[in-house]
């Protein structure tokens, strides 16, 4: 392909036909679990939700990337790369599932949860399921087997629907089946992760039976030394995304109910994930296009276009979801809103992120992953201490500048660390002109409808009790003014870098 930016903007495409499906279904699922379940009871799915994500980083041991590495290198054999990989990671969850499963009883009680033992186990059956499949998901993506990667994608995620649609409007008028609670509560939503799971997990079997696994200590050894400090450093990234979930149960002692309070912060949370949406699906194509790019000539003068049109269109989403706040707000349940001011908190959070994402990759490339540990521990560093001090008093709002505060402080040291050592040619300048551009549209967007920027408890986004036409009308123009603005100055870039095919 002539133009590598097409071949990633395809790639991103197709990844995200399935990123798409299963953020706009759990997103409208958000009216239901708001609706049907209490604060606390969605506060419960939240905390357990945060230890998932937490120990699966553990539990994929930072493999992942290592395949990429290892499967592109010369003189590795790939079907060796994934063979190992494959059986490391199946044998260490078999054992933490059967750890789970022994000590379910006491887990639960220690947690406050005592007669939910299943619930420990649903919980550990998903890391074992979605841990092997990890690796299988990335061997498509190494493959260039976007296609395949996104139909099972998407029948994982149509399976957790339907059984989500099975549970709630069906399952209570037939409780005599005995296996769930007979009225909707916080098992509902894991049971159905449970089942999709397992079924994407068989449906990998035949690509397990092909790849014939073949265990080869050498290429182990290799891939762990690689891949383990990855994982170590990913660790207090994740935690950075979950732990403040976690500290509710010990810091948020502002409210009467901490679960409550943890429900109506997860709740406002979703209505950030366009972003998020967007982020995953770049990095699902992103990562193995930059290793395979990395003997280009012109890599890193690549890899600095490719960071100023992310930056750019991360800033259009979070227009898009600050310009029609007062209609996205409407999904939550009614006394889920109280937490709506965090979202454009949230937004440029996550937007942080993904820009973090594009200058971390210098410490992939250049194979000085220990750099990576130092950098996260950092910004978890800033998240715990954000979260411990000022959560008691601020709750959630803690949580959400608890989240902006950690990856900027990322984002600068990445970036500082990255000029020294794999120098990327950013344009700094034009960087800034594209949040420039942003905070214009954005404070536009919040003094046009009479109100300050929702950036503090008791301002809000809101412009009345009902939806005022002409407001969002001009919140469009005001978007279609950035994205014009943005076009402009990015195809305006002093250098174009030639791309060889």
């Amino acid at each position: 392909m002539a133009n590598p930016l097409k071949q990633l903007a395809g790639e991103t495409a197709i990844y995200g036909l399935s990123s798409i499906l299963a953020r706009i279904l759990n997103f409208l699922f958000v009216p239901v679990y708001t609706r049907m379940l209490t604060q606390v009871q969605y506060g419960v799915v939240s905390e357990f939700m945060a230890y998932i994500a937490i120990l699966q980083v553990v539990l994929v041991l930072g493999l992942e990337t290592g395949c990429f590495r290892f499967a592109n290198k010369e003189g590795e054999d790939p079907r060796r790369v994934y063979s190992g990989a494959l059986l490391t990671v199946f044998g260490l969850n078999l054992a933490f599932l059967a750890v789970m499963v022994a000590f379910s009883d006491p887990i639960s009680a220690a947690l406050g949860y005592a007669g939910y033992r299943s619930l420990i186990i649903y919980v550990a059956a998903i890391l074992f399921c979605d841990s092997i499949t990890a690796i299988l998901f990335a061997k498509l993506r190494q493959e260039h087997k976007a296609v395949k990667f996104a139909l099972l994608k998407t029948v994982k995620i149509l399976t957790e629907t339907g059984a989500n649609l099975l549970l709630f409007f069906w399952y209570p008028r037939h409780a005599f089946l005995g296996f769930l609670p007979s009225a909707p509560d916080f098992t509902y939503p894991i049971f159905a992760i449970f089942l999709s799971c397992v079924l994407c997990l068989l449906l990998f079997v035949p690509d397990i039976v092909r790849l014939r696994p073949v265990w080869d200590g050498g290429v182990v050894k290799r891939l762990l030394a690689y891949s383990l400090p990855l994982m170590v450093a990913a660790l207090p990234g994740v935690a950075n995304d979950f732990m403040d979930r976690v500290l509710f149960r010990f810091f948020d002692t502002s409210s009467e109910q901490w679960l409550a309070t943890l429900g109506v912060y997860q709740a406002a949370v979703k209505l950030a994930v366009i972003m998020n949406l967007f982020i995953q699906m770049f990095r699902y194509a992103a990562e193995p296009f930059f290793f395979q790019r990395a003997r280009d000539r012109n890599s890193k003068e690549l890899y600095a276009v490719v960071m100023e049109y992310f930056t750019a269109f991360c800033g259009l989403v979070l227009l898009g979801v600050v310009g029609y706040i007062d209609i996205i707000s409407l999904f939550l349940g009614r006394d889920f809103r109280v937490g709506i001011g965090v979202v454009p908190v949230m937004l440029l959070s996550y937007m942080l992120l993904g820009m973090l994402f594009n200058v971390s990759m210098w410490y992939k490339l250049s194979g000085k992953t220990n750099m990576a540990i130092w950098i996260t521990l950092a910004g978890l560093l800033v998240t715990v201490a954000v979260n411990v001090v000022f959560m008691p008093r601020f709750s959630y709002w803690a949580s959400a500048f608890g989240h902006l505060a950690s990856y900027l402080v990322m984002f600068i040291l990445s970036a500082w660390l990255g000029q020294k050592y794999y120098p990327i040619p950013y344009k700094w300048g034009r960087l800034l002109a594209i949040f420039g551009l942003m905070g214009v549209a954005y404070f536009f967007i919040a003094f046009s409808s009479g109100t300050f920027p929702s950036l503090f408890p008791g301002f809000s986004f809101s412009v009345g009790p009902g939806i005022h036409w002409v407001q969002l009308g001009l919140n469009t123009v005001a978007i279609l003014g950035y994205a014009g603005a943005a076009w402009a100055l990015l195809r305006t870039r002093p250098v174009r870098p030639s791309y060889p095919a």
